[in-house]
C-alpha cells in the first residue's frame, strides 16, 4: 500500500496541549488503521508556538526532529533540540515542545501504545 501526500488529512491544532499558536499535523497514515500505535503524523510548529505539557500512560511517544530547533520540557528539564535529535517519552514521563528558533520546527511524531 501506498499513501499519497496529497490524500493524507492535515489537522490544525489551535494552542494545541495548552500551548501556544496553531500546530499543524499531517497525518501520514491514520492511528484507527495501525497496530500498536496511535499516531503517526509529520508536525509543523511555526516560531514562538508549542505543545503544552502532557503525559504518556501505557504508551511511548517519539520525535524525530526533521528541521529547526526547539526547547523540549522533559520531565520538568529544558533541553534544547536541533534536526536529527529524536525526543523519547514514556511509561509516565511528561514533555512539552516550544519552537524557540526563527523557521518552523518540522518532526515525525509516533506514538507506540503498549
Amino acid at each position: 500500500m501506498i499513501r499519497r501526500r496529497d490524500e493524507m488529512r492535515l489537522e490544525l491544532k489551535e494552542r494545541m496541549r495548552d500551548g501556544e499558536g496553531t500546530v499543524s499535523l499531517l497525518h501520514l497514515v491514520e492511528g484507527s488503521t495501525m497496530k500498536n500505535a496511535r499516531l503517526l503524523s509529520e508536525v509543523t510548529i511555526p516560531p514562538g508556538a508549542s505543545i503544552g505539557e502532557h503525559r504518556h500512560d501505557a504508551e511511548t511517544e517519539y520525535y524525530i526532529i526533521l528541521e529547526g530547533e526547539g526547547t523540549v520540557i522533559d520531565n520538568g528539564v529544558p533541553q534544547t533540540v536541533h534536526a536529527g535529535d529524536v525526543v523519547i517519552t514514556g511509561d509516565g514521563a511528561s514533555h512539552s515542545i516550544k519552537n524557540t528558533g526563527a523557521v518552523p520546527l518540522k518532526l515525525l511524531a509516533v506514538i507506540i501504545t503498549y
